[in-house]
């Protein structure tokens, strides 16, 4: 359904696993990508190589943080490394998903690869930040791109059950909401020749 929609590529984040159904799709798809800091053994590609509609090969991939993350992730700067290592030397646009709890991780990851990416956008905590800019070295950045989904909501679920749980301390089911429903994200432009950014533009639409 996604693809029907015209996204061409889905990082995945720390719940790349929850549902066994998913495997097959991380095994078979050449445009899903699961956290590339994971095992060696895990399941999925680390890292895609598309093709844009100007013909530019866009290379993408994801790194997990470790901050208050509960998962086993190896270090995301040596993944990222590793990462780029591995792609062509012809892929000059590379966007990099950071799915980090802490800002200052992701903050730093911006620092580490400025001038190697092309773009860094982080995700994880759903909620949009301000500080989208091109870096000193031509690498676009953002920490967070926000949640694609109904901002009524606590993290896209049902406030009051959410509300709820947190007064009484009682567990509630925490269903999906569904009022407010929003695209967040950034728009970057790059030159397709350097793979340099040289415009970000975050976004924020209500359906």
């Amino acid at each position: 359904k996604l693809r029907h929609y015209g996204i061409d590529v889905c990082t995945m984040g720390d719940h790349v696993y929850k549902r066994r159904e998913t495997l097959p799709l991380l095994e078979a798809s050449d445009r899903v990508v699961r956290p590339a800091n994971l095992p060696a053994e895990a399941t999925g590609r680390e890292y895609t190589i598309q093709q844009a509609r100007d013909g530019t090969l866009v290379a993408v991939f994801t790194v997990l943080g470790r901050t208050f993350m509960n998962v086993r992730a190896d270090c995301p700067f040596h993944a990222a490394d590793r990462i780029l290592a591995q792609l062509p030397a012809e892929v000059k646009t590379i966007v990099i998903d950071v799915h980090a709890e802490t800002t200052s991780e992701k903050v730093a990851m911006g620092w580490y690869l400025d001038g190697r990416v092309t773009a860094i956008v982080g995700t994880h905590t759903h909620v949009q930040t301000a500080d989208e800019r091109i870096l000193p070295k031509a690498t676009a950045y953002i920490t967070d791109l926000g949640m694609t989904g109904p901002y009524d909501s606590v993290l896209g679920r049902d406030k009051h059950a959410v509300v709820q749980s947190l007064v009484t301390g009682v567990p509630h089911p925490y269903n999906v909401a569904t009022d407010d429903a929003r695209v967040c994200g950034v728009i970057v432009e790059c030159d397709a020749i350097t793979g340099r950014a040289t415009t970000i533009e975050r976004i924020n639409i209500l359906d």
